[in-house]
């Protein structure tokens, strides 16, 4: 005897008591069986309660499609109960895609023109959810007469049904148009609410809508007025504010009117102050309103005292105990900020208290608004706040706290020391949050600021005894030594009081530092050309002690440097005559890849990056040797052992050699130029490549993201895909989130190996939401990269 079928309650009862998901599943199977075997035997007396008991199944991730042309069997039911498991099963399971639309269109059609109120707002309900753009043409009509005359609660439907329709068929516009002339004269607040959504989506959807319904605005005014000064009634409002929902629709749909139409601006002028100015902000209802009314009074040509209050609200809004406000307030307060400059920064000291807020997405959206705020005239009392928020801020935030300010440093510094001593901070503090170009950059700076050198290497020189764990700090400090060890050894500084270091001391750091095993392969090369260039001012055991490292690196297992201390080695052998000239202080090079604006690179430029390798110095005579010259000494050290200068020749090739030990003379390998890959719906993606000098195979890219619309952009993805003669690492972004104008722009960083060098082809799969919602999905084809970049 077959198994009765379990009613609804029965059935969840044994699911929920399952204790495996095994069980589950056979339970489930076992009553999907049964309630085939029913809409097979077609049983129109349990056919409710099993498609109940199916749209439960549904619910819980279980197949139901089966079920589809029973729903039209319930909704053609002449039963209530059955029309509204019936259209409950059609919702769920029923989509634009099925062909089943088409029975269901005519069921619909049959239940809008039934005398029941109950059965029409069935057909409402279900024709809002999921009706296709034809159905909705066929349909238009009924849902426009039952909007006119129906009964309360069927108008209240049938307005947001017509909602449903604009969106879904915009060409309809014009068949509701009268409706919303219509519908604005209704007393009744829900029907009134639904005619406000209906009139601002054809305003958005059609221009002669938007046209139509200007000469509404004053009507409209009227109605905000009087709901701000209406008096208590139990019916309508909301912790003591009448009305909040309606309020809100009229706000967003003045801001639609207004927005380019000063007239009407004008005549909401003085209603937006008096709704700013007599909302209650006790309560969250308070705040939605005051919230909608900033959005409506920037988003039209308002006066500029109210826009101020409009600013001044949200500075309100950063001292709310609800961290959702505190996040909405900073979030608009960046998107303010070109427009209205002066009236955010006065609330410059609430925003940099958020840095303390608990909630990370706050600390977060703060930080971006206070490097966004920063300018010539508060920088140092800004970026003051930001060091300390950097000494304690959670290891995720510290990479964007060091970009922003370096950038800030970079752009507003009051003076160049101001500049290194910062720049030194946030290294002593966060150094191995840094980005790869932090190194580089500074050494230009300290480079270009000769009146600072001696101050500089004390500075580095005594950051560098504390600590050796701070690579890019490690890295600058000793580069700095080999250039300017002189001014330490003599003592030589006047900014501050100058303190003679012994040779020895310094040795015994630099020693410390190859030693460490936190040390980097580019640390220990920075720390071998330093030992080089120190050797030209020291004498005696010092001397001996520096060859006696190079000669342990001569055996060292990673290639780069073995390969270095080899050729520094023999600088001390056969070359040791030329070592004095050869081992000069290096030359200002010009960054020529940077712009002005303080840090991204151009398009066609080249970053010319201070290495930490030899390069050729000046001549005696404080001339700059031309190429000829160059070629003649690179000739004359790369030779056979019997070469000498008088036997070079400007024809005598290059020797390899010796280009090798003095390494990034090639500035092309060291970094090239950007590269614009993506630029749509505002987002801009560069791409910044660089060839690490002791790596030849590997190609750096750093991805900068930027974002030109006033709104977020968020869910941003980016995903690369190579050929399989390369091998590609691609590091998690910065952030997930794109700042809109004024927001600092995020950064991801790829790593190619190219061991074949061949050349270079990338596909680009990018993902990110706009502002309205709609996702977007784009796969970009790169196949221009520079032949630097994998020659």
């Amino acid at each position: 005897m077959p198994e009765a079928p379990h009613k609804l309650p029965a059935l969840i009862r044994m699911i929920r008591g399952a204790r495996t998901q095994a069980e589950e599943r056979e339970l489930v199977q076992r009553e999907s069986a049964m309630i085939r075997g029913a809409f097979r035997d077609d049983e129109p007396s349990a056919r409710a309660s099993n498609l109940a008991k199916l749209l439960y199944l549904h619910l819980l991730g279980y197949p139901a499609h089966f079920g589809q042309v029973e729903c039209l069997k319930l909704i053609a039911s002449h039963q209530f109960q059955d029309k509204r498991i019936g259209y409950l099963g059609a919702a769920l399971l029923l989509d634009e895609k099925q062909d089943t639309h088409l029975l269901l269109t005519n069921s619909i059609k049959n239940d809008l023109l039934h005398p029941s109120g109950w059965v029409q707002g069935l057909a409402l309900s279900t024709l809002g959810s999921l009706g296709s753009a034809a159905m909705l043409r066929d349909l238009a009509s009924e849902v426009e007469q039952l909007a006119r005359v129906g009964q309360p609660s069927v108008r209240r439907k049938a307005v947001v049904c017509a909602v449903h329709i604009i969106r879904k068929v915009p060409d309809l516009t014009d068949t509701f148009t009268a409706l919303g002339d219509h519908l604005l004269t209704e007393r009744s607040h829900s029907i009134l609410h639904g005619a406000v959504m209906l009139i601002a989506e054809m305003c958005e959807q059609s221009l002669q809508a938007l046209e139509h319904f200007c000469k509404c605005a004053s009507q409209l005014v009227g109605v905000l007025r009087n709901l701000v000064v209406a008096e208590y009634s139990p019916d309508n409002s909301i912790s003591g504010i009448s009305n909040p929902f309606l309020q809100v629709q009229i706000l967003r749909l003045l801001r639609i009117l207004g927005r380019d139409n000063e007239e009407i601006s004008d005549a909401m002028n003085d209603t937006l102050a008096q709704v700013a100015t007599n909302t209650d902000t006790a309560r969250n209802v308070g705040n939605a309103i005051l919230y909608e009314t900033v959005l409506t009074i920037m988003g039209v040509h308002s006066a500029s005292g109210l826009r101020v209050l409009a600013v001044n609200i949200l500075g309100r809004f950063l001292l709310n105990k609800d961290r959702n406000i505190r996040y909405v307030a900073l979030t608009s307060l960046q998107k303010l900020l070109q427009a209205e400059n002066s009236a955010v920064q006065r609330h410059r000291s609430t925003v940099l208290a958020c840095l303390t807020d608990l909630d990370p997405t706050v600390k977060r959206r703060a930080l971006q608004l206070s490097f966004a705020l920063v300018n010539s005239s508060n920088v140092r009392a800004t970026v003051k706040e930001l060091l300390g928020f950097l000494d304690t801020c959670a290891p995720d935030l510290k990479a964007d706290c060091t970009s922003g300010i370096f950038l800030a440093a970079e752009k507003f510094a009051p003076n160049k020391r101001w500049h290194i001593d910062t720049i030194l901070q946030v290294l002593t503090m966060a150094g191995s949050y840094v980005l790869d170009d932090a190194v580089p950059n500074l050494i230009h700076l300290i480079g270009g600021a000769r009146e600072l050198h001696g101050y500089a290497v004390q500075q580095l020189y005594s950051a560098l005894a504390q600590d050796i764990s701070q690579q890019p700090l490690v890295q600058v400090a000793t580069w700095c030594i080999g250039e300017y060890g002189n001014l330490l050894l003599d003592g030589s500084c006047e900014e501050v009081e100058p303190k003679q270091v012994d040779p020895e001391e310094i040795l015994s750091i630099l020693e410390r530092v190859l030693q460490s095993h936190l040390s980097l392969p580019a640390t220990r090369a920075y720390v071998l050309t330093a030992l080089m260039k120190l050797g030209t001012r020291l004498q005696g055991s010092d001397i001996n002690r520096i060859r006696s490292l190079m000669s342990i690196y001569c055996s060292c297992h990673d290639i780069e440097l073995q390969q270095r201390a080899v050729e520094y080695n023999a600088l001390f052998r056969k070359y040791d005559h030329l070592r004095g000239s050869i081992l000069e202080k290096m030359p200002l090079v010009e960054k020529t890849g940077y712009s002005e604006e303080g840090g991204e690179p151009e398009q066609n430029g080249r970053q010319a990056v201070t290495a930490p390798v030899l390069e050729m110095a000046p001549s005696s005579n404080g001339k700059h040797q031309d190429s000829n010259q160059v070629a003649n000494l690179l000739d004359i050290l790369g030779g056979p052992m019997d070469s000498s200068p008088s036997q070079a020749t400007t024809d005598t090739p290059v020797a390899e050699p010796f280009l090798d030990l003095l390494g990034d003379l090639k500035l092309p390998d060291a970094a090239l130029s950007g590269l614009a890959v993506y630029e749509q719906d505002g987002l801009l993606v560069k791409f910044s490549m660089e060839r690490p000098p002791l790596e030849p195979t590997l190609l750096l890219i750093t991805a900068t993201v930027s974002n030109t619309a006033l709104d977020d952009i968020t869910g941003f993805s980016l995903q690369v895909a190579v050929p399989k003669s390369f091998q590609v690492e691609l590091l998690a972004p910065s952030s997930t989130t794109v700042p809109g104008q004024g927001g600092l722009p995020i950064t991801q960083h790829i790593r190619v190996l190219n061991s074949r060098k061949l050349p270079l082809r990338m596909r680009l799969r990018l993902t990110y939401t706009l502002p309205s919602g709609s996702l977007v999905q784009q796969i970009e084809e790169i196949n221009s990269f520079p032949e630097a970049a994998w020659k």
